[in-house]
């Protein structure tokens, strides 16, 4: 046989290349099951012999016991999981209270009991407003955050307690109800990592008792609602067409409104990571954008620097100690990348210089 013929053969017996699943899915997530065990099950539904769905993650776990909204990016999708990552959650929550846990929810084993004081509306009104703004929070043990490469829950289930340095939130919003004279319902809004559990154990501490979770069911996520989120029973149910339909854009989690327009010479350039002077485009609202970003990053620069001491002069810490601060018109800002079709290329950095550097770009 000749090396041509060999060469035809192995082309028809070669596996039709996939197409990669891309996009973003709200899930109402089921009691009783991990944030990972639903990525598992969503990759599983939109899996087909013509279809890749391996990559995927999710946006922000919650706890086995809470129920509700999980974003799940899958493809190209998951190169913008981290704008919801780092996004504001709205939580539900159900505190019980006289007894607190080892986890600090129903999951748990009840390690002390107190006696819980008469209180009214007034009084969790006055106590909710002292819960409100930035403050600092203890991490619990029963978690996943790391400490010398093992799990928090790894030591909590060993009965081992160790350091866990405190971590700066803020809560903006916060409402407490009495549903009786032993429950109270909580609804939260909270900057990431903020543990509810935590905040409903101090919450009760503030009462005079002791407390912990019973209910637990996120709402909202960044710009993200439960009300536009499918239950993963009901997406089971759906053929993968009828699934797909529920996918939203690949750029769905990025809170970017500004953007930018290439050529198709552009385009060809930023895909091989190339950067361009896009200076003369630069101007009306995309300038301003640029400009308004740049002054932003520069009063929060500005407030401490690497030493801790007020004022940059004008330039933008780098976050290196080692490295030269960019000047104003040097610093990058984060906008999104369109080609003469309206379609989503990825993001690009753009300074007020005009330099424009490719940063995440999607593969079609």
């Amino acid at each position: 046989m000749s090396i041509a013929s060999k060469q035809v053969d192995k082309k028809a017996n070669m596996t039709p290349e996939k197409v990669k699943v891309s996009g973003v899915i709200l899930v109402d997530k089921p009691k009783g099951m991990t944030s990972q065990q639903v990525v598992s099950k969503v990759k599983y539904l939109f899996k087909s012999p013509i279809h890749d769905s391996k990559k995927a993650g999710h946006t922000g776990t919650l706890d086995p016991m809470a129920t509700g909204l999980l974003p799940i990016c899958l493809g190209e999708a998951t190169k913008f999981s981290h704008y919801q990552l780092d996004a504001d959650k709205s939580y539900q929550a159900t505190i019980l209270l006289g007894s607190q846990t080892d986890t600090g929810d129903a999951d748990g084993q009840i390690v002390t009991q107190a006696s819980i004081p008469v209180f009214d509306e007034a009084s969790l009104a006055t106590i909710a407003q002292q819960f409100l703004g930035a403050q600092q929070q203890i991490p619990p043990m029963y978690s996943a955050l790391k400490k010398d490469g093992k799990k928090l829950y790894e030591y909590a289930r060993a009965g081992i307690e160790v350091d866990r340095p405190p971590r700066d939130i803020t809560i903006k919003a916060i409402n407490l109800q009495m549903i009786d004279d032993t429950q109270m319902s909580l609804t939260v809004t909270c900057t990431k990592g903020t543990y509810v559990r935590v905040l409903a154990e101090d919450i009760a501490k503030q009462l005079g008792t002791l407390g912990h979770l019973t209910a637990l069911r996120r709402t909202q996520v960044g710009n993200f609602s439960i009300d536009d989120a499918i239950a993963l029973s009901s997406l089971e149910g759906h053929s993968l067409e009828e699934r797909q339909s529920w996918l939203l854009p690949i750029d769905a989690c990025i809170d970017i409104d500004a953007e930018l327009t290439l050529t198709e010479e552009q385009c060809a350039r930023v895909h091989m990571g190339q950067r361009l002077n896009v200076f003369d485009e630069l101007t009306g609202k995309l300038k301003d954008y640029v400009a308004r970003m740049v002054s932003d990053q520069l009063s929060k620069n500005s407030s401490v620097g690497i030493d801790g001491n007020a004022s940059t002069n004008g330039k933008a810490d780098t976050g290196l100690d080692d490295a030269p601060q960019l000047l104003e018109h040097e610093i990058p800002i984060d906008i999104r990348l369109l080609n003469e079709q309206g379609e989503f290329l990825g993001l690009g950095s753009v300074s007020l210089n005009g330099r424009l550097q490719p940063k995440k770009l999607i593969q079609r």
